[in-house]
């Protein structure tokens, strides 16, 4: 018999090999220098990210635990937080209404789950045809545009990285550190890991849900406005975000099962996705096939993020060895 030696390589480190392998092949097919194309790429991906963190805490409560309402929450927080500075003057204020209006969507979804007991993936799309709607009704006559300073510091980019985006990676370190040390992080993924044993454990898995949910329609809603004041808002702003948001908090290494939330990852699995629309829109491929290439990958770097295992072998010692080696039990080790 053979015994392997098992190590797993952390989860998120696909999602950026992944990134760095599709920057390789941008800077191959353009012959130009990849400043400009890492540039961009760190532009676009923090709006991304936002969403993307917002529905990894989501997805980590639980199986079955989904936000299909980011899209149209992301497209009414673009168009509230413009029609909002625009007449108050403040982008401050046109931020905030964001927040709030991303805080009562979720809200309407919260009720529905844990209230009505409808589930998530049907409670959420009620609550982005409500979103859709509301978003139409603005548009309707809609004229404002985004504040000067707002979008002035969007766009600021100094020594070629974009400010924004060290902000966002700080909110994601923030994220992390919470993830990690506090009570309130632990018992979060206690629960996806298995809910009812947490709630013998005391931990109230309804404030949990309540958390969730309400964070990521917020951020949802926050990345909508910012978005809105980096180009322009549209009914059709968000629609791109519900698919990919989903698809890097998977890439970059969240279990879509719960139990297991990888901040890092979102960002991996951002970069990888932008990367590779520039890459194929440089091409030139069919919308066609450019969704059979991202799908060929996408399944390919889900294998390697699911923790595809490096083995070692050590042969036995003797037969006896072996034996003794099976009948050992397994330590068990205190849950932190």
């Amino acid at each position: 018999m053979i015994k392997l030696q098992n190590h797993t390589i952390p989860p998120w480190t696909w999602s950026f090999l992944a990134a760095m392998a599709v920057l390789v092949l941008t800077y191959i097919v353009s012959g130009r220098g990849g400043a400009q194309t890492i540039t961009l790429a760190f532009t676009v991906a923090p709006y991304l990210v936002l969403v993307g963190l917002g529905q990894m805490l989501v997805m980590s409560a639980g199986p079955g635990n989904i936000d299909v309402s980011v899209a149209k929450v992301f497209s009414l927080g673009g168009l509230t937080a413009i029609a909002v500075s625009d007449h108050t003057g403040s982008w401050v204020l046109g931020l905030g209404a964001a927040v709030a209006v991303g805080f009562a969507m979720a809200s309407i979804s919260v009720v529905a789950i844990l209230h009505v007991r409808i589930p998530p993936i049907v409670a959420t799309l009620a609550t982005s045809l409500i979103a859709s709607a509301i978003s139409l009704t603005l548009a309707k006559s809609f004229q404002g545009s985004a504040d000067p300073i707002l979008k002035g510091f969007l766009n600021w980019a100094p020594f070629g990285i974009p400010a924004f985006a060290l902000l966002v990676l700080l909110f994601t370190v923030l994220v992390s550190l919470f993830l990690k040390w506090s009570t309130w992080g632990s018992q979060m993924l206690a629960v996806g890991q298995a809910r009812r044993a947490a709630e013998y454990a005391g931990v109230n898995a309804r404030k949990i849900m309540v958390f969730v949910y309400l964070t990521s329609g917020v951020l949802a809603a926050l990345a909508g406005a910012l978005r809105a004041s980096f180009s322009a808002p549209n009914v059709e702003l968000g629609n791109d975000y519900l698919l990919d948001s989903i698809a890097v908090v998977v890439i970059g290494g969240t279990l879509m099962t719960g139990g297991r939330a990888v901040p890092a990852g979102v960002w991996g699995g951002a970069l990888f996705f932008i990367l590779l629309d520039g890459l194929l829109n440089l091409i030139g491929w069919s919308y066609a096939g450019q969704n059979v290439l991202k799908g060929f990958l996408v399944l390919a770097v889900l294998f390697l993020a699911s923790g595809a295992p490096i083995l070692g072998r050590r042969a036995p010692s003797s037969p006896d060895a072996v034996k003794d080696e099976d009948l050992e039990e397994p330590e068990v080790k205190p849950l932190t």
